[in-house]
């Protein structure tokens, strides 16, 4: 078997450009066709296929969630390297464009969980992904529903609230250097992080509901 050390990833600029995320279903069914002949004829050639295919629109999917698209970037590329590493792509049945973007979903889902709320327990939705299993219908409106109730969370914060919750999860900023030029006392800093998170600790406690 071929192992992930032995063949780099594609570069990032070797990808293209794709007309849209959401492309037509006969497009859909010729990329399928497409990566799985390449499959077929190596590993190695049916995973450049998937990069070169996805990896743009995935990152523009994957931005949605995040805000920043360097952490998009990485998103992306940790699926893609553990999709070769752990060699995932074998177990993939059905479609490799809804596999990839389910997995998006869910390290998105992580990531996010984890800068706001600082609970980094595991998700089983995410190892399922990996096995090779598509998300329901039903999955997909409860992910896309969280993610509404995390940024309607954050708006509803008191601005100057909102402001410093964003500088230091979304910017890495430390509080003294959010007190320094907010002008603010670092006692007020905190307390307006201790406010944000508690806030939005619930609204992760609610979504977790529909996942466990």
């Amino acid at each position: 078997m071929i192992q992930a050390e032995e063949t780099p990833l594609p570069r990032r600029d070797d990808a293209p450009k794709p007309n849209s995320e959401r492309p037509a279903s006969g497009t859909v069914l010729d990329n399928e066709h497409f990566v799985r002949v390449a499959f077929a004829a190596s590993p190695r050639r049916g995973f450049e296929a998937l990069f070169r295919l996805y990896y743009t629109p995935l990152c523009s999917h994957a931005l949605r969630f995040v805000y920043r698209q360097d952490v998009a970037e990485d998103i992306v590329s940790e699926v893609f390297y553990q999709l070769w590493k752990t060699e995932a792509y074998l177990a993939i049945q059905h479609s490799f464009r809804a596999y990839l973007y389910a997995a998006i979903r869910h390290r998105a889902y992580n990531y996010l969980r984890d800068e706001l709320t600082g609970n980094r327990a595991p998700l089983p939705l995410e190892s399922a992904v990996l096995a090779g299993v598509d998300d329901s219908p039903q999955v997909l409106i409860e992910f896309d529903e969280t993610f509404q109730r995390v940024e309607r969370a954050i708006h509803a914060l008191p601005p100057q609230c909102q402001r410093v919750f964003l500088m230091s999860r979304f910017e890495n900023r430390k509080n003294r250097e959010i007190a320094d030029e907010l002008g603010l006392s670092l006692k007020t800093v905190e307390a307006h992080m201790a406010r944000a998170l508690h806030h939005l600790r619930r609204v992760f406690h609610t979504s977790l509901f529909f996942f466990f």
